[in-house]
């Protein structure tokens, strides 16, 4: 390939993100999967089998979803069962509703759940309770599925929850410890939706958003059994030094939980999921290998470190930057022209009180690592275009980074310190904004070095 200009290759990195981002597209996704034969939904199962549903044996068809890709699914899923839908409800973050016919969308709040996503919550649960053996359900769950349907156990309330999830998030806890809590303080995630809609079939369809695609973490699983346990959610607690903090209802119903006097979540082996079929769709490896079929496209040579990143978002960029100066010094593991590219979910803990997310957090932690290493450019966003609470989906940065922001009197270690990376990216103009992209497969990462 021929050399690009600085400038050449910060178009090529985002362009590389966007193709990632296209091909998780959650729309497209269903289609591949899903197809109407006669009067038959054929549906393609992980195995690569096809089943029939007989469309005709069904008294109802009703939809439901929630995450911040359900609105684009259930465009797909409206299409695809045209006359046969009943009706339905999904509930997706403030901004990421698209126009439906026979479903209702309601937006709720994201990360934080709020009373727009428990109201939704409250009639989705009410809806499958009136089902029947003769009806057939369909969800759709995306990432961003736990805060959007909040349902906390009798107890909780509302703002307890939200407090006890700001906790959670604050402290630097993974997304499955995160959903572990959830799904013991909750009477829809953790397999309980599943238990609403029995004895209806049930078709899971789900965009995953978590390392490794386990189905019950994906929006804490509210229609996949649950290993997780009541003493599980107490040793992350326990783990955090939460347990002094979080608000005394959630300890009590927990402590209780542990104690064996309130029912477990529902585990595999119940009978409630032997008419449950849960059927992945999209996953952040998918993602991955679009990004790296477009940069061989442009002549780059391609490195897929990972899929399944996670950890401390500084120690993640520091590793990362470790093999960029690899590159440099020694050709390994790809010679230039190189793109390497990760996927996964970091976690940022929070110590300042700045903004930003941790997109935003690891290319300002990796920008201060490769300052002067020339022709260096990298991209960190979330495939859902929102980079933790902000309208970024990430930052852009490259070697010449920090010398810019030194001549604008930014430090960059006090804002990396202070979690304060949008406003730092926010002056130099090197925020990724893309808006509502209508999918959520985690994070894309991309390095170009020429």
């Amino acid at each position: 390939m021929n050399h690009l200009s600085l400038n050449e290759m910060r178009k090529v990195a985002k362009s590389i993100f966007l193709k990632a981002v296209a091909a998780v597209n959650p729309y497209e996704a269903l289609k591949k999967n899903v197809h109407l034969q006669g009067n038959s939904l054929k549906v393609k199962v992980p195995t690569g089998t096809e089943i029939l549903f007989d469309l005709g044996q069904f008294h109802r068809a009703f939809l439901f979803g929630t995450g911040k890709a359900s609105a684009s699914m259930a465009q797909a899923m409206e299409e695809l069962l045209h006359n046969h839908l009943t009706s339905g409800i999904i509930t997706t973050k403030y901004g990421h509703g698209l126009p439906l016919k026979k479903t209702e969308v309601v937006e709720a709040g994201h990360p934080l759940p709020d009373q727009k996503g428990l109201e939704g919550a409250k009639r989705i649960q009410s809806l499958l309770k009136e089902s029947g053996e003769k009806d057939l359900v369909i969800f759709l769950i995306s990432g961003g599925g736990s805060s959007l349907l909040p349902l906390p156990v009798n107890g909780i309330s509302l703002e307890e929850k939200q407090k006890t999830t700001q906790l959670l998030l604050n402290c630097g806890a993974d997304i499955i410890e995160i959903n572990t809590i959830r799904k013991h303080i909750s009477h829809i995630k953790g397999g309980w939706l599943a238990r609403w809609a029995y004895p209806s079939t049930m078709l899971t369809f789900i965009l995953s958003d978590v390392v490794g695609d386990p189905l019950e973490s994906i929006a804490s699983g509210p229609t996949v059994p649950d290993p997780s346990t009541f003493q599980e959610a107490w040793e992350i607690l326990k783990k955090y030094d939460l347990i002094s903090k979080i608000p005394s209802s959630v300890r009590n119903h927990l402590s209780a939980g542990r104690e064996g006097t309130l029912e477990e979540t529902p585990k595999p082996g119940d009978p409630i999921f032997n008419k449950v079929h849960n059927i992945l769709i999209g996953s952040n490896i998918l993602a991955l290998r679009a990004a790296e079929a477009e940069a061989n496209s442009l002549g780059f040579n391609t490195l897929i470190l990972s899929s399944s990143i996670v950890g401390e978002t500084r120690e993640a960029a520091r590793f990362h930057m470790a093999l960029v100066k690899e590159v440099f010094s020694s050709g390994h593991p790809i010679p230039k022209p190189a793109c390497i590219i990760s996927g996964g979910e970091t976690t940022v803990t929070i110590r300042g009180k700045g903004k930003g997310g941790r997109n935003q957090e690891f290319v300002l932690a990796g920008a201060i690592e490769i300052m002067g290493l020339e022709k260096t450019v990298l991209l960190s966003g979330g495939t859902d275009g929102t980079d933790g609470p902000t309208d970024a989906a990430g930052a852009i940065a490259d070697h010449t980074t920090i010398q810019r922001a030194n001549a604008l009197g930014l430090d960059a270690k006090a804002h990396l310190n202070h979690n304060d990376a949008y406003p730092f990216f926010q002056r130099l103009g090197d925020l990724l904004m893309t808006g509502p992209t209508q999918t959520n497969v985690m994070d894309v990462r991309i390095i170009l070095i020429d």
